[in-house]
């Protein structure tokens, strides 16, 4: 068998910490249940990254959305800064208090493998990222790690079921399996042709057997046109410089009009490698950096008790709005208007200009999820217009 959880185990609170279940136990024996609002944030993120992508929040949506609370989130795929509350639950601890294991690893997982694809997408800027590394992780959790690659800027991801599940096109070329299979490089590549449907494009593996630059030239001359592009997924212990390695097969393809072959490159890459070699690479293939990602340590704490601000030591206690300038994406963060105070929202301005609007909107209300989810390209493409704004 396979070493899962159950979904319904996870609906009902039995993937928890045991001083949860310890912790309902006292407060239903002393019969103590206060209305409570909860905040999710990140004080900090891996490697001293600057900001971090949101996701997991349509998975948690399907845990929360029948629970008697009120949720407010940013959307997903939001870019949000440390100590940003990127969601806030509302109700009765007792009623969601079970599922903070799981709400948590829900956002943080999802959390860092869209962000490190993300930034993986920027450094490469307008070149394809392709998510590859499916082959590093448990099968069962592949679906979502690939739609957060995809959602984080991914141009696409390789697992056949993934991709139909995000209703996209699956990304690949061809392994060294079938070169080693068949006997050569030239042999494989000119069988693919033969065999595989025409809109799939051409990417010859070109580093099984010979000399990169001299694979190159060959299956170029074999294939003239319809070759659209060859990888090289050379180990490391056979690359020597990497780079100069690529400049030569440009530069011999270049030479023999053959300038309309893309070069793609794949294994060991993150972000600083990318940034490396984008002057003579056009796509990447990127597996183990963002499928094995640091997670983004989120932490899930009480803010408010019975609608009086409270917090732990270390905690800015209250529910608070955080506010983006659509103009400059720059943030404020201040305290959320309550009937006592009203809100002065509408007419806050940034430095530059800006409007002000707030990232926190209602998503759960009373047992009804009161937004639309957006699709996975959505999400995408809203990742994509927030990035210029921050940096690597």
């Amino acid at each position: 068998m396979f070493h899962i959880a159950d979904p319904k185990d996870i609906k009902t609170g039995k993937y928890t910490d045991v001083y949860f279940t310890r912790t309902m136990e006292v407060l239903k024996a002393k019969k103590i249940d206060k209305r409570v609002k909860a905040e999710f944030i990140a004080k900090r993120f891996p490697e001293d990254y600057g900001w971090g992508v949101l996701a997991g929040i349509e998975e948690a949506v399907y845990l929360l959305k029948d629970l008697p609370v009120n949720v407010r989130a940013m959307r997903e795929g939001t870019i949000f800064r440390a100590y940003e509350p990127v969601m806030e639950i509302e109700g009765m601890y007792t009623e969601f208090g079970l599922y903070e294991t799981s709400i948590l690893g829900l956002l943080c997982q999802a959390s860092g493998v869209a962000t490190k694809a993300a930034r993986c997408k920027k450094a490469a800027g307008d070149r394809r990222v392709i998510s590859f590394g499916a082959r590093r992780i448990h099968p069962v959790i592949a679906p979502m790690v690939e739609r957060n690659a995809f959602i984080g800027g991914c141009d696409g991801v390789s697992v056949v079921k993934d991709a139909e599940m995000l209703h996209e096109e699956p990304s690949g070329t061809m392994p060294h399996a079938l070169i080693l299979m068949m006997g050569d490089t030239v042999e494989a590549t000119k069988a693919f042709d033969e065999v595989i449907h025409p809109k799939v494009k051409r990417v010859s593996l070109i580093d099984t057997f010979n000399d990169e630059k001299v694979e190159a030239i060959r299956v170029a001359e074999a294939l003239g046109k319809r070759l659209f592009g060859i990888r090289l997924d050379t180990p490391s212990s056979r690359r020597g410089d990497f780079q100069k390695i690529i400049e030569e097969i440009r530069w011999e393809l270049n030479l023999r009009g053959y300038g309309h072959v893309k070069i793609y490159v794949s294994g060991g890459l993150d972000e600083k490698r990318i940034l490396s070699l984008n002057p003579v690479v056009d796509a990447y293939g990127v597996g183990t950096s963002i499928t094995n990602a640091r997670v983004i340590d989120f932490a899930m704490d009480i803010v408010e008790i019975d609608g009086k601000p409270l917090a732990k030591r270390g905690k800015m206690s209250g529910s608070k709005s955080v506010l983006r300038c659509s103009n400059c994406l720059q943030d404020q963060m201040i305290p959320f208007p309550s009937t006592k105070q009203p809100s002065r929202m509408s007419k806050r301005r940034c430095s530059c200009g800006g409007r002000l609007h707030e990232m926190l909107i209602p998503l759960i209300q009373k047992n009804s999820v009161v937004q639309d989810l957006p699709s996975p390209q959505a999400i995408r493409d809203y990742v994509l217009q927030q990035l210029p704004h921050f940096d690597l």
